[in-house]
């Protein structure tokens, strides 16, 4: 039975990386299509806001905080998550599992030929998986306002031929999460990731934290050095842990 938190309305798993990681290889001896979500603080604070978000995080078969706010969120009110569980490490462990099981694999997402880059790079360190397919995310498609163009549903009939075990979704969030929960029934897939920019950084063409960041929980820190354009996304956090310490209704539950 799964055991989670609900932080702002969103239910999060309350489990380890490790505990991912058995999951997915449930996931994967089932068949079922499995959505997995990993929502951080900025998320969940959009989900506050928009129902439909809130509602297609809280039907995946795995969510995961990826986000230290919702950790110190949960330890504050005393409803302990044990660890943050990245969406990053989370699809890393997948690709172990993938190359163990010789699993199948289908990456969507990114600029056009980032797919393409991130495909040769996983083939060089796991020969095992069979990769059966790849494509950008510039398409007309439900997670761009085109629901049911004729470009997504090309994409989605490349997606279903392919018959992959997993599929990587890169659209960054929420666009990832919508396309998932619009589309899932026809990826004819075991597990469907909407894992953000692990495809640019799978491909070399975006650096992950140094480890001193990802071990203090600031990676969201570095992106902002790295990207002042993102101070908009960002202020929503002092606003979250404000909302925690501050609010007298029940957020963590």
């Amino acid at each position: 039975m799964r055991e989670k938190i609900n932080i702002l309305g969103v239910d999060i798993d309350k489990l380890t990386l490790e505990d991912a990681e058995e999951r997915v290889e449930s996931f994967l001896n089932s068949n079922n299509i499995n959505t997995i979500y990993t929502p951080n603080t900025e998320i969940v604070m959009e989900a506050k806001k928009d129902d439909d978000l809130k509602r297609i995080l809280n039907s995946g078969s795995l969510v995961i905080p990826d986000g230290i706010g919702l950790v110190y969120a949960s330890r504050i009110k005393k409803k302990a998550l044990p660890e943050r569980v990245t969406g990053f490490d989370l699809s890393i462990k997948i690709l172990s599992i993938a190359n163990r099981k010789g699993s199948s694999l289908f990456l969507v997402g990114g600029k056009p030929g980032i797919a393409d880059m991130a495909v040769e790079n996983i083939k060089k360190q796991y020969p095992n998986i069979n990769i059966v397919g790849s494509h950008h995310g510039y398409f007309k498609g439900t997670h761009l306002g085109y629901k049911e163009h004729e470009e997504e549903i090309q994409v989605l009939n490349k997606i279903k031929e392919a018959k992959a075990d997993i599929i990587f979704v890169g659209f960054g969030a929420p666009k990832s999460e919508k396309w998932i929960h619009e589309n899932k029934d026809k990826l004819n897939c075991k597990i469907v990731i909407g894992n953000g920019g692990t495809v640019d950084i799978l491909a070399g063409t975006v650096k992950r934290a140094p480890r001193i960041y990802q071990k203090l929980g600031i990676e969201w820190l570095y992106r902002l050095i790295k990207d002042p354009k993102r101070i908009k996304r960002q202020m929503v956090l002092p606003l979250f842990v404000l909302i925690v310490l501050f609010s007298k209704d029940d957020i963590v539950k």
